[in-house]
């Protein structure tokens, strides 16, 4: 095909994305009003039938993602992309919770976040309010489905979503069951959308569509968060990467050592929140890491090591520069040993990217060193790097994790999906 050619072909995709996008944007700020006027307990409601809906139409979801894994598999997706993709009755069950327990939270809009009265007696109070039309670009995984549409609704916002195309027949047929139980108690079925087209063009549309999405939410790999960061004229609640960090320090206790990076690591290898480099004292190096690399090497994880590492584990592999900024989302793990926290503390402001990092440490004074200046939107005292999950946090889901320093930080849950607005209330001032 003649350059030409291609860019007209290019130019109609765009054209027919544009046009696509227009549409539902309509449709989306026609369904605004009613949902950013329902009332908290019809916002439970909606969220309650649309689990019910997702339990009632499990063999049809199944069956679409059924679909789904036979081509990703023709597609020859990692075995860890493919564990993403993978429903089953137990995720399917998991999804239909964390939609109730979105439903149980309190309601987010409307909460009086402060208030106080001037001099000259104006009552000014700051009250949360919808962002508006969320546009949610994600990733094979089709939870981020139910998790985005219902996290949208219970903050009273709309949501376009664009999954991922292998995820494309399970994303579609969680978004029918989720339409279908909100409209059921009454709440327009718009509130909750999907592209109609797997056209790479549709997300060029939606990153362009200033005035038809309010905000735009990236989750998935690098390329695509670099992308929507790159190209969207709104503003976007998203993080690149999920490169995080266990470090065990001198005053560790072993046992909790060995359970925290095995669970950090291979709980979920393909998680955000998955560990993917390994720091510990060298202090305790040669007693503490044969016994750590061992369970891991157990469960199936490769090794790659500083020189240090591989003097004390034969078996690792020598870890390259590349490695310490490598998110694997893979049974992988890079280990250094290092001189202390302060070390372990300037080796993750070098090589992280500011998402989850932990300490396993009995040290309080160590903990608080940690803590004060580990720069990332979660940190971990002895515990795992996997907690890092909205649902763990108590926000019933997430639509992500925002490695960002304004407006959202850490899990994105419904009352991170509101804006505010202020309320002047006056009794006949005039302003001299």
């Amino acid at each position: 095909m003649s350059s030409t050619a291609q860019d007209e072909k290019d130019l109609l995709a765009s054209e027919t994305a544009d046009a696509l996008l227009a549409d539902l944007a309509s449709r989306a700020r026609i369904a605004s009003p009613a949902l950013s006027r329902a009332k908290p307990e019809i916002k439970t409601e909606a969220l309650r039938a649309a689990a019910t809906e997702v339990r009632a139409q499990a063999s049809q979801i199944l069956e679409a993602n059924s679909q789904d894994m036979a081509k990703a598999a023709g597609n020859h997706l990692t075995s860890a992309m493919l564990d993403r993709l993978k429903l089953d009755e137990g995720r399917l069950q998991d999804i239909a919770n964390g939609l109730e327990a979105v439903a149980d939270l309190p309601d987010p809009v409307g909460r009086v976040l402060a208030d106080w009265t001037r001099p000259n007696g104006l009552i000014i109070q700051k009250i949360t309010v919808p962002l508006g039309i969320i546009g949610v670009v994600y990733e094979s995984r089709p939870n981020v489905t139910a998790d985005a549409g219902g996290l949208a609704l219970k903050a009273g916002n709309c949501a376009i979503l664009r999954g991922g195309t292998e995820s494309a027949l399970s994303s579609a047929a969680i978004v029918d069951a989720l339409r279908s139980g909100i409209s059921k108690v009454g709440l327009p079925k718009d509130a909750i959308q999907s592209a109609p087209t797997q056209d790479r063009a549709f997300v060029g549309a939606m990153l362009r569509g200033r005035g038809k999405i309010d905000i735009m939410v990236p989750r998935g790999g690098r390329s695509l968060v670099e992308r929507v960061l790159a190209e969207a004229r709104m503003p976007v609640i998203g993080h690149l990467e999920g490169l995080c960090h266990v470090y065990i320090d001198a005053a560790a206790d072993l046992e909790k050592a060995r359970k925290i990076t095995v669970n950090a690591k291979m709980r979920r290898t393909g998680v955000c929140g998955a560990a993917e480099t390994l720091l510990i004292d060298r202090a305790v190096a040669d007693k503490m890491l044969p016994a750590i690399l061992g369970d891991l090497e157990i469960a199936g994880c490769a090794i790659r090591g500083c020189a240090e590492t591989q003097a004390i584990w034969a078996t690792a592999a020598p870890a390259l520069e590349e490695d310490w900024f490598t998110e694997y989302l893979d049974a992988i793990i890079s280990v250094r040993v290092v001189s202390g926290v302060d070390e372990a503390i300037e080796h993750i402001s070098r090589y992280g990217s500011g998402h989850t990092d932990a300490i396993v440490t009995e040290d309080r004074n160590t903990q608080a060193k940690f803590t004060e200046e580990v720069d990332s939107a979660i940190v971990v005292i002895n515990a795992s790097t996997q907690y890092a999950d909205g649902g763990e946090f108590g926000f019933g889901a997430e639509i992500g994790i925002s490695t960002d320093k304004f407006h959202a930080r850490g899990p994105v849950g419904a009352a991170q999906l509101t804006s505010f607005k202020y309320v002047v209330t006056g009794d006949g001032q005039t302003r001299p």
